[in-house]
């Protein structure tokens, strides 16, 4: 096991000394998410001052790019970085692909695989003079002129990771990538059961043998009382961020439910079922965490992953719905 970090600045200009100081502390990788900013401009900055840590995206949302601005980018970090940039990338949800980021969605992890796919057969036509030849359902390259190749590298090899949360998008990481970024909402059962078997089956698939999962946790740390609140709301609201999901009372026995339990409680309550659910205690909150799709529906889109406050009622009380 390794420990990476988060980029917890974005201010180009204080990204130098936060990067030399976390590889000083002998981090592993230096993560930089998509969320306020842009994900690939600190890495940029933080390879030009770095020699050892490595530097990835965790994650940049795929479809509003092209795969061939995707490989651009990531191969002048790669050179950049000698060797160092994973590129992590991850579907989004619905909502933000198609309102946030006005772009069309559609069936993410086969597009997802594609777009791996792709990434590889261009990188190959830059390093190795492949004549660049895709075709797939939603992508087409096949035009590349010495004008816009930028050429071969010392490190062409570029790891690719993606965020899955249901089986669908998790076999696609153990066919086509190098790693998965596991949602942080997760438990020992949701891994043991639904992440490593469906990543596992994708490997037999491509008779991949390298793999690595990344994850992150939240913690609450403090000095004072008022750090310590201040932090644990900031990681309740990474639950109640998500898309409004039916909400319900429920004792504290409801951590020990098995996911059959909560699946008939909250089946076709408005026409969707759940799967998966995960349940997570932080002090008097509970959080549920499940997959939403149609009753009756045998697909369960990588975009319907939720995640809830659960307030919990007093021990003695029954659940309510």
């Amino acid at each position: 096991m390794k420990l990476d970090v988060g980029m917890l600045t974005h201010d180009l200009q204080s990204i130098p000394g936060y990067a030399r100081k976390v590889e000083a502390l002998g981090y592993d990788c230096l993560w930089s998410a998509e969320t306020q900013h842009d994900p690939f401009l600190p890495l940029a900055v933080a390879a030009t001052v770095t020699s050892k840590i490595k530097l990835g995206t965790s994650i940049a949302v795929a479809f509003p790019r092209s795969p061939m601005i995707l490989a651009h980018i990531s191969w002048d970090l790669a050179k950049a970085s000698g060797g160092r940039f994973i590129l992590g990338l991850g579907s989004q949800v619905k909502g933000h692909n198609e309102r946030r980021f006005s772009v069309k969605f559609e069936s993410p992890a086969p597009k997802m695989r594609e777009v791996v796919l792709a990434l590889r057969a261009i990188w190959d036509c830059w390093q190795n003079g492949t004549k660049l030849d895709f075709k797939g359902q939603f992508f087409r390259f096949d035009l590349m002129t010495p004008f816009f190749n930028p050429g071969p590298i010392e490190h062409p090899r570029v790891p690719v990771f993606i965020a899955g949360v249901n089986p669908t998008m998790c076999r696609v990481a153990g066919e086509v990538c190098d790693g998965l970024h596991v949602h942080p909402f997760n438990s020992p059962k949701y891994l043991r059961e639904l992440v490593r078997p469906a990543v596992e089956e994708g490997r037999a698939t491509s008779g991949r043998k390298d793999f690595t999962y990344v994850t992150s946790s939240f913690v609450v740390v403090g000095d004072t009382e008022q750090e310590i609140a201040r932090q644990t709301q900031a990681v309740k609201q990474q639950g109640t961020a998500k898309e409004k999901v039916i909400e319900f009372r429920a004792s504290t026995d409801l951590v020990h439910w098995n996911k059959d339990a909560i699946y008939t409680l909250n089946a076709s309550a408005d026409g969707f079922a759940v799967r998966y659910p995960s349940l997570v205690q932080t002090g008097s909150q509970l959080w549920l965490f499940y997959s939403r799709s149609p009753v009756g529906s045998e697909t369960w889109p990588e975009t319907t992953f939720m995640a809830r406050t659960v307030t919990t009622a007093p021990a003695a009380s029954k659940p309510k719905l």
